[in-house]
């Protein structure tokens, strides 16, 4: 469960600009801010279930995005080979190329 809500985070933060006010503020309540369906869906006026539905649903669409896009796969790959570059530039005890890869770590 813990790996899946780390992905759908992660989705999330990748392709919010897509989804609707309504879906992120879902999103947000029962994803960031750790809101049940129950409280989710008294805030909102909302039943549970139509609550449950449209997060599902999301996850979904984001799942959809990540499959199309491949932004969060691409971003992974990228983090690996910046930390295999600092690693080969530690080795090599270049201080220069140390600040330049932590200056493209830092641009993600």
């Amino acid at each position: 469960m813990l790996e899946k809500t780390t992905r759908i985070n992660a989705l999330y933060d990748f392709y919010q600009k897509l989804l609707t006010e309504k879906q992120r503020n879902y999103m947000e309540m029962y994803y960031l801010e750790d809101f049940s369906l129950g409280e989710i869906s008294e805030s909102s006026h909302v039943s549970r279930q139509a609550i449950y539905d449209n997060i599902r649903r999301t996850e979904q669409m984001l799942e959809e995005y990540e499959g199309k896009l491949g932004l969060y796969q691409k971003f992974l790959e990228r983090q690996q080979l910046v930390k295999e570059l600092l690693t080969l530039a530690e080795q090599y005890d270049d201080p220069n190329l140390v600040e330049k890869i932590e200056q493209i770590n830092d641009i993600e």
